[in-house]
């Protein structure tokens, strides 16, 4: 196919899936561009050179010259916005905005749009699989597995979408059939640089929205919207009319809609208050999407979990193994531990690279309803500093001394939960890698002989 050659300049910044999403997009569309990435050896080099040899591509230092003489930048979400390359072209009135933007314009068909700090893989995957057992032609994707524009297709009647922070900022509308920011707490402080500015991109998934699905446990996710935006809550409290929530019955917790019960929460495999609140949120979205309750609670019984996020990985000498190593933000650690409170004590394994985060929070929840803890990565010391000897604790090089350290502190009946509130660069290839090494650590530990 031959691009149609225009008086336009069309940079993709950054490669990887995104990137190349972008270029399959562009040149499906005979739109001539070019790709730039800051690294010699980005990921997706190969796929790009044997599907686009003749589209220009620059690798190495961001040229200021040809972003400011671009006429629009799509830039990836991994890139940041401050890269005084981009910030000077869009100090000189040069378009900048990602693939979001470019679904948006192209997309036929309503779209469930999923943010928040915590919570969005497993609510999109969860909604995504409700929506299939309803009999809709659904596409799931975005931030979460298949790049958005590559789920671009007449023949799907629905698409649910995971959002970034990184996705939402360079994005001017969303205009979903709803939308809802999960929940909000510090998470990548380094890259945009306070609360307030992370809140506030978070809520860019509300522009142009139909419908808005709330937390009511947690105020930061309230919208500032219009009027005829109708509304759906959904909290670990009683529901009020048409609200989704849990009612207290017979000495079982039910998950309800007002006053209707819906379903036992036994009956869920998924484990956790937080997962209950998850399973919360995605019923109270199928409600605004108008799947049918019956089929909604069938996928929702079916439901498993995704891997790394508290996933039982194992039991050995009297210990339950959890791999959180998805938990890479301080709420999600305290999440997780909370939600593991409410059936043993815990022995923490945290750390990595804080990304600017206030560990505050997981500490006091630590001393709370911990029995101990295993200190990684490079946060480690901070970590140590701040527990302050107030439970016993421990500092490990690698991921089996760390589980070997934190079963010897745990007692029978207590679990061992890899929720590191951190990111995983500094020792591993990525959450999956650390999830994996946690998982593998865990089995040689059940290998090497009884407590």
């Amino acid at each position: 196919m031959s691009l149609i050659a225009t008086d336009k300049l069309r940079i993709v910044i950054g490669l990887g899936a995104t990137g190349l999403s972008c270029a399959r997009f562009l040149h499906s569309r005979q739109l001539a561009f070019r790709v730039a990435d800051s690294r010699l050896n980005p990921p997706g080099l190969a796929e790009f050179q044997r599907e686009f040899p003749e589209v220009e591509l620059a690798l190495g230092d961001f040229s200021v010259e040809q972003f400011v003489a671009a006429d629009e930048l799509y830039v990836s979400p991994g890139v940041s916005l401050k890269e005084p390359a981009i910030a000077a072209a869009i100090a000189n009135g040069v378009r900048v905005s990602g693939d979001l933007d470019l679904f948006v314009q192209n997309v036929q068909g309503p779209v469930a749009a999923i943010t928040g700090s915590n919570g969005k893989s497993t609510v999109t995957t969860l909604l995504g699989e409700m929506a299939a057992k309803d009999g809709k032609r659904v596409a799931v994707g975005g931030n979460l597995g298949t790049p958005m524009l590559d789920l671009l297709s007449n023949e799907h009647q629905l698409y649910v979408l995971e959002l970034s922070s990184f996705q939402l900022e360079r994005c001017a509308k969303v205009n979903a059939e709803v939308a809802t920011v999960l929940n909000v707490s510090e998470d990548h402080i380094d890259h945009h640089g306070s609360l307030l500015a992370y809140h506030q991109a978070k809520h860019r998934v509300f522009r142009g929205c139909r419908q808005a699905v709330v937390n009511r446990d947690d105020t930061l996710t309230q919208p500032l919207v219009p009027e005829d935006v109708r509304f759906w809550r959904f909290g670990l409290a009683n529901p009020g009319r048409e609200e989704f929530g849990l009612i207290e019955k017979d000495g079982e917790t039910w998950l309800a809609f007002g006053s209707e019960l819906l379903m036992a929460c036994s009956e869920l495999h998924i484990a956790g208050q937080h997962n209950i609140a998850n399973a919360l949120a995605a019923l109270a979205l199928g409600k605004a999407l108008g799947l049918a309750m019956p089929s909604m609670l069938a996928a929702l019984k079916e439901f498993k979990g995704l891997p790394h996020r508290c996933q039982w990985v194992g039991h050995f000498g009297g210990v339950d193994f959890f791999d959180d190593s998805k938990g890479t933000n301080v709420g999600a650690a305290v999440a997780s531990l909370n939600g593991l409170a409410k059936r043993c004590r815990v022995v923490l394994i945290a750390g990595g690279q804080s990304k600017g985060a206030d560990f505050a929070a997981l500490i006091d929840t630590l001393v709370d309803v911990g029995r101990a803890a295993v200190f990684i990565g490079e946060a480690a010391d901070d970590l140590t500093e701040q527990l302050d000897e107030r439970l016993p604790s421990m500092v490990a090089d690698n991921m089996e001394s760390a589980v070997n350290a934190a079963f010897s502190m745990a007692r029978s009946g207590d679990a061992v939960l890899l929720s590191p509130a951190c990111a995983s660069f500094d020792m591993f290839k990525n959450y999956e890698h650390r999830g994996q090494c946690f998982s593998e650590s865990v089995a040689h530990l059940a290998a090497g002989g009884a407590r």
